[in-house]
């Protein structure tokens, strides 16, 4: 059994929030889970992608360059500095329209390798998580099983997503990064990467804000 797009929608971040929730006891069999937190938490996943990023560090390190380079053009091509371009201002800067197609072109090219070892790190995953679910679900007798979004309020245990992410990291400690020959990943794959790529990006947000905001704050001063 794979995991559907359905279970993947929702609040990405509220999900990983709450699956630091402890999980203990569920109520009359039921309980939830966040499929999305436990792909994103799980110990494989984070050592692949660490593998992915010094494998591929010089690639990531170009890509960086050409957005950067993208914006400049960009903010060339934004010569009114409202930050949208119109017709007019594309039309005008035919050169750099060009020079930004053919940097994201390379960008592209650059990114495909990364993102398909992403792609199968993650399928990895998805392909046994329904059996590490399974084995929660049959150990604590739950019988219905909830996504956390469709729960504005429930007690302390309800939450299964610890126990889940704990059996998939016994179950699959670790994942390859190198996929096979000519191999593609399927639409559910793609679309969990997308989630846990937001969730990624989201955190890495509030991270940068949260250090920003401590740098701002004033030094505490001496007696």
């Amino acid at each position: 059994m794979n995991i559907s797009t359905k279970l993947f929608a929702g609040a990405a971040l509220a999900a990983v929030a709450m699956a630091s929730a402890p999980a203990s006891a569920q109520l009359n069999g039921m309980a939830t889970a966040s499929p999305e937190a436990v792909i994103v938490r799980s110990a494989a996943r984070i050592a692949a992608y660490q593998q992915i990023d010094q494998q591929y560090s010089q690639a990531i390190q170009q890509v960086r360059a050409l957005r950067q380079e993208m914006n400049t053009l960009q903010q060339q091509l934004d010569t009114n500095g409202d930050g949208q371009l119109t017709e007019q201002e594309v039309a005008a800067g035919s050169a750099q329209v060009t020079q930004l197609q053919q940097k994201d072109q390379q960008a592209n090219e650059l990114t495909q390798p990364i993102a398909l070892a992403q792609y199968y790190v993650i399928e990895q995953l998805i392909n046994d998580y329904a059996n590490a679910q399974n084995q929660v679900l049959q150990a604590k007798k739950v019988q219905v099983l909830l996504s956390p979004d469709a729960i504005q309020q429930a007690p302390e245990g309800f939450n299964i997503t610890n126990d889940i992410l704990k059996a998939l990291d016994t179950r699959l400690p670790t994942v390859t990064i190198t996929p096979p020959a000519n191999w593609q990943p399927r639409r559910d794959t793609v679309s969990t990467h997308q989630t846990v790529q937001q969730v990624l990006m989201a955190a890495a947000q509030q991270q940068a804000a949260m250090q920003q905001q401590q740098q701002q704050q004033p030094a505490p001063q001496g007696r």
